[in-house]
């Protein structure tokens, strides 16, 4: 399965999901987004129990994971063994990687940053993040693209790779939709707090090992970061995003994190790192250090390869 991994890495990152598809072919992400949306409306209703609203929430996310992994299972033994088989499946697994258009949406805020188009910039970071972005600086803008490079090299690269190495396209696809329901219903506001328990804590289990090498390959790819990410990676609320972020700090010597604001309330974060806020020169070694990060995971899914 490393093989898989390594080539659709490679496919992936020379092709991306082409604009010419997508145009025609909603990514299949879409299709799972919908699914999960139809059940929680049907599903997650007020005058339902806390309890029998967390049981339908496991049970969302089983149907959910289970047909994604079933997907994975039968295009697995239908092109396996086949005259462009294996391409076929790599082809595949490229949906469930995010390598080049991570890179292609932080350049799209790069470039205005640069320039001192921050309207322009703002609107480009508002693409990758959650948090309000019309009073953002031009530091603020860039470490909040920082961030997002950081933890979506983690949760949309490194996951999905190492799943597909260790389990195939079920495995990929199994994963891809607990990290898309984690995204749309693990939320802790009162609406998803149970519905979306289930998603949450199988997401955060499913991301604890690659977290970790994620923040490892960027501590790697950047020649420095190994003390930020052990000392300053517990302080994130979740398990696993600290690890990346502090990596990505510590590496380019910057500060990450604190307060922002998120649909007008502002919301206390902890800071990764003991440097400056970062500029648009950090954020441009930053896309170097992700880059050298992607070409050691490659090396690694290579390796493991050659040992097999």
């Amino acid at each position: 399965m490393t093989r898989l991994a390594l080539a659709s890495l490679v496919l992936e990152a020379c092709v991306g999901y082409p604009e010419v598809v997508s145009r025609r072919v909603p990514h299949p992400v879409v299709g799972v987004g919908r699914a999960i949306s139809a059940l929680e409306r049907r599903w997650n209703r007020p005058e339902c129990g806390e309890a029998q609203r967390r049981g339908l929430g496991v049970l969302t996310l089983a149907l959910v994971a289970s047909g994604a992994a079933l997907t994975g299972l039968v295009a697995t033994r239908a092109l396996r063994g086949r005259r462009g088989g294996g391409a076929a499946l790599a082809a595949l697994a490229t949906t469930g990687l995010a390598q080049r258009s991570l890179h292609d949406h932080v350049a799209g805020v790069l470039r205005p940053l640069e320039q001192g188009d921050l309207p322009a910039a703002r609107a480009a970071v508002g693409r990758i993040v959650g948090r309000d972005t019309h009073d953002l600086d031009a530091s603020g803008i860039a470490a909040a693209a920082l961030e997002s490079l950081a933890e979506s090299f983690s949760d949309g690269v490194v996951a999905p790779a190492v799943w597909l190495a260790v389990a195939g396209l079920p495995g990929l696809f199994a994963y891809k939709a607990v990290n898309t329901a984690d995204s749309m219903i693990g939320h802790r506001e009162p609406r998803w707090r149970s519905f979306g328990w289930a998603a949450a804590r199988t997401d955060d289990a499913m991301n604890l090992a690659p977290a970790r090498l994620a923040g490892g390959l960027i501590a790697a790819a950047g020649g420095g970061g190994w003390r930020v990410m052990r000392r300053d990676a517990a302080k994130h609320a979740s398990p696993n995003a600290g690890w990346p972020e502090a990596a990505m700090a510590g590496a380019l010597g910057v500060r990450l994190g604190g307060p922002v604001r998120y649909d007008g309330q502002m919301t206390d974060r902890p800071v990764f790192g003991d440097g400056p806020a970062p500029t648009a020169a950090d954020l441009r070694r930053g896309l170097g250090v992700y880059r050298r990060a992607c070409a050691l995971l490659w090396l690694m899914m290579g390796a493991m390869a050659c040992r097999r």
